[in-house]
C-alpha cells in the first residue's frame, strides 16, 4: 500500500506548484483522475491475479499460511488510494494558500476517529485478523481526505477562472512536470523491498527485519516533522531566500538531535520498553541501528531542500538520476554487508539507506552547482 501511494503524495507539490487559476485546477484534476484510477488498477492486479501472489511470497517472504490474510487485509488497504490522492490533491491548494493548519486539524479528527473505532473493536473483541487494521486505516484515510475536501474545495471556488499573469497550464504541462517526479518515485519504490529482501539473508533474520523496522519508524517518525521543507522552498524560496536558508539551518539540525535523545538517553529505552513494547535483546539491535539512522536525519532536511530547489525551476528529470544513484548505492552496500558483515543485521538496513540518501543529495547537489556555473 506504501508503494501504491508515493504516486499519490507528488500530486501535492504538482498542485502546489502549478495551479493558480479554475482552468489549471479543472487540468489538475483531470491528471490525478488517471493517476488514481492506475493506482486502483494497479492494486486490483495484485489483489486478484497470480501476481500478487508471487509478489507477496517470493519477494517479500509471506508464508503460504499467512499469505491469504495478507491478500484480504491488501484489498481493504488499496482503497485508501482514492481517499489519498484527493487528499494530497487539496493539500497542494491548501498549502498554496497558506492555509496549513487545516492539515494538522484534518489529521488530529483522523487520529481521534481511528483510536475510537480501534477501541470498539477491542471492547467488542473483534480483533481476529489483519483486516480490522486495514479497516481502521482506510476510516482514518477517509475522515481526513474529508477536511482537506471541504477546506480545499472552498479555496478552489476563490481562485480566478484564468490567471492573467501567467501562461494557461494544460493536462500535457502537468504531466511534463510530474512524469520526472513519478519516474523517480517508482525508482525509490525499489528501496525498500531490496533492503527488506537482503535482510533476510543475515545471521538472525527475525531480529534484523524487527530491528530495521523499529529504527525505521522512530527515525520516520522523528523526520516527518521536517519533510515539508521542499514545501517552504517552493513558497518562499522567491521571496526572501536568505531568510529560507536561516530556517532550513536551523531546522536541519532538529532531527538528528531528537534522534541522538532517542539513542543515548533513558528516554529511548522508557518510550520502545513502555509505548512500543521491545524486548531488551530487540531493543539493544534497534538502538544500534538507530543510530546510524543519525546520517540519514543529517542529510534529509538538505535533500528536501535541494529537491524543492528543482522542483521550483521545474528541472524534476535531475531527480531520475539522483534517485538512481540512491538505489544503486543502497544495493551495493547491501551486496557489501552481506559477503562482509552479516552479523549486522538490522544495522546494515539503516546503513545502506542512509548512504543511499546521501548518495541522492550529492548527485543533486554536483548537478545543481554544474548548471549554475553553466548559466
Amino acid at each position: 500500500m506504501t508503494i501504491m501511494d508515493r504516486p499519490l503524495f507528488l500530486l501535492r507539490q504538482t498542485c502546489s506548484i502549478l495551479v493558480r487559476d479554475r482552468r489549471s485546477f479543472r487540468s489538475m484534476w483531470a491528471v490525478s483522475a488517471y493517476v488514481i484510477g492506475a493506482v486502483l488498477f494497479f492494486g486490483a492486479v495484485m489483489s486478484y491475479t497470480p501476481l500478487g501472489r508471487i509478489t507477496f511470497t517470493w519477494f517479500y517472504g509471506v508464508t503460504e499460511s499467512r499469505l491469504a490474510a495478507t491478500l484480504d487485509a491488501y484489498r481493504i488497504l488499496m482503497f485508501a488510494c482514492i481517499f489519498s490522492g484527493i487528499r494530497c490533491l487539496y493539500h497542494g491548494i491548501i498549502i498554496s494558500h497558506m492555509r496549513t493548519k487545516w492539515m494538522t486539524i484534518g489529521m488530529a479528527i483522523r487520529l481521534v476517529g481511528m483510536y475510537a473505532l480501534s477501541q470498539w473493536y477491542i471492547q467488542t473483541g473483534r480483533v481476529d485478523s489483519g483486516e480490522v487494521g486495514a479497516i481502521i486505516f482506510l476510516v482514518g484515510m477517509f475522515i481526513e481526505c474529508l477536511v482537506c475536501f471541504l477546506e480545499g474545495n472552498r479555496l478552489a471556488g476563490k481562485l480566478p477562472p484564468v490567471n492573467a499573469e501567467r501562461p494557461p497550464v494544460t493536462q500535457s504541462d502537468i504531466f511534463k512536470f510530474y512524469r520526472p517526479i513519478l519516474y523517480s518515485s517508482f525508482i525509490a519504490l525499489f528501496i525498500g523491498p531490496i533492503i527488506n529482501a537482503y535482510l533476510g539473508r543475515t545471521v538472525d533474520v527475525e531480529l534484523a527485519i524487527a530491528s530495521y523496522a523499529i529504527a525505521s519508524s522512530l527515525m520516520l517518525l522523528v523526520t516527518s516533522f521536517f519533510s515539508y521543507t521542499h514545501q517552504i522552498v517552493l513558497n518562499f524560496y522567491r521571496v526572501d531566500r536568505t531568510v529560507v536558508n536561516k530556517f532550513v539551518w536551523i531546522l536541519s539540525v532538529a532531527p538528528t538531535l531528537l534522534v541522538a535523545v532517542i539513542c543515548y538517553t533513558d528516554v529511548g529505552v522508557w518510550f520502545m520498553a513502555n509505548v512500543m513494547g521491545v524486548e531488551q535483546n530487540l531493543m539493544s539491535a534497534s538502538l544500534q541501528a538507530l543510530r546510524v539512522f543519525m546520517i540519514f536525519t543529517l542529510v534529509f532536511p538538505w535533500l528536501d531542500y535541494v529537491n524543492g530547489l528543482v522542483m521550483l525551476n521545474r528541472k524534476t528529470k535531475i531527480m531520475v538520476w539522483s534517485q538512481g544513484s540512491n538505489v544503486l548505492i543502497t544495493f551495493l552496500i547491501l551486496i557489501s554487508c552481506i559477503a562482509f558483515a552479516p552479523r549486522l543485521n538490522g544495522t546494515m538496513g539503516s546503513l545502506a539507506q542512509s548512504f543511499g540518501y546521501v548518495a541522492e543529495f550529492g548527485v543533486v547537489m554536483a548537478i545543481l552547482r554544474f548548471a549554475r556555473n553553466k548559466k
